[in-house]
């Protein structure tokens, strides 16, 4: 099933990634979770993974899928096709709506009266000339209940997102430590967040989605932080093979589970925290006294100053410094 968008010659549209696109046909993906997406953040000595990257790079999956059905509407039609998913400024989430697959919710994501907001977008350009499908008409009416959820309050206001603050945002994109004041409300969100989509009415219509290599890993759905922190760099390349979470790298990866074990309350997993105050990489260490100052103050506070004497990172030298601020009378 396809749905079709006019295109038009204006700075930001396809024509400035391709002049000879007459149409563009935009497709969706259902990835559904079968259960409640939010359900393991209450288990705080485990992780919460985005539905999205609990398997397989959707990325493949999708283009695999795009290139079969451009090629066959290419041989049907005599066209020239080419196809976007994620790989080009190309804005998914405004031609979708303008092609009827849904709306820009509050939230900013796509939101779909048949699978609400559980759609991964993909794109097919084409030169051949197309009669356009009716836009999406807006229905979020007087809800803001995604607005609301948000841990991190990143909704300024209704359909805008400052992404500094997104946790999605801060876990995947952002490199070098998370900002103090908002590593608390991350909880045990390790790659990704799902609250404003999970908590969006439109999704009592939503159905799991039925590509097999998509549905959750059974070691991904509340993986525990204890043994995701241990991963080396061979270990994590060799565990998410495959997956989204892999372009992050370990170090980033790590990070996030530190944060994650700061705010576990769990003081039997300070070991790990101790475990790398001298990892080679400065964004694990810095997360690593953070977390323990937050388990364990007291330990955190006696080992200050003999790593502060030998801290050359700026940014981890500024962890170390706020644990001996915090110790103080």
């Amino acid at each position: 099933m396809y749905w079709l968008a006019e295109t038009a010659p204006r700075r930001g549209s396809p024509t400035t990634l391709w002049p000879d696109v007459r149409s563009v046909i935009m497709l969706g993906m259902n990835y559904g979770s079968e259960g409640d997406p939010l359900r393991t953040l209450a288990d705080r000595q485990a992780a919460t993974i985005s539905v999205y990257a609990r398997n397989r790079d959707y990325h493949d999956l999708i283009k695999g899928a795009l290139k079969r059905i451009a090629g066959q509407f290419a041989a049907r039609a005599g066209a020239d096709v080419k196809v976007f998913v994620d790989t080009a400024p190309v804005m998914e989430k405004p031609l979708a709506e303008a092609a009827g697959i849904g709306w820009q919710g509050k939230h900013t994501n796509l939101v779909s009266r048949d699978f609400g907001s559980w759609l991964f977008l993909g794109a097919i350009f084409t030169d051949a000339a197309l009669d356009p499908d009716p836009p999406e008409t807006d229905a979020c009416g007087s809800c803001r209940a995604c607005l609301d959820i948000c841990p991190t309050d990143a909704f300024p206001a209704p359909y805008r997102l400052d992404a500094r603050r997104c946790i999605s945002y801060l876990t995947i994109e952002h490199k070098g430590p998370i900002p103090r004041d908002l590593r608390a409300p991350i909880g045990n969100r390790i790659f990704g967040c799902d609250d404003c989509l999970a908590v969006c009415p439109w999704n009592k219509f939503a159905e799991a989605g039925r590509q097999a290599k998509l549905k959750a890993r059974y070691d991904l759905n509340a993986p525990p932080l204890a043994t995701l922190v241990r991963l080396d760099d061979a270990a994590f390349r060799r565990h998410f093979a495959g997956s989204p979470i892999k372009r992050i790298g370990r170090n980033r990866f790590v990070r996030n589970v530190l944060i994650a074990i700061g705010n576990s309350g769990a003081a039997d997993l300070a070991d790990e925290a101790v475990d790398l105050l001298d990892d080679t990489a400065p964004e694990v260490r810095g997360a690593a006294v953070w977390a323990l100052s937050r388990l364990t103050p007291r330990n955190a506070a006696a080992r200050a100053h003999d790593y502060l004497a030998d801290e050359r990172d700026p940014d981890v030298r500024a962890e170390w410094t706020a644990v001996v601020k915090e110790s103080l009378p």
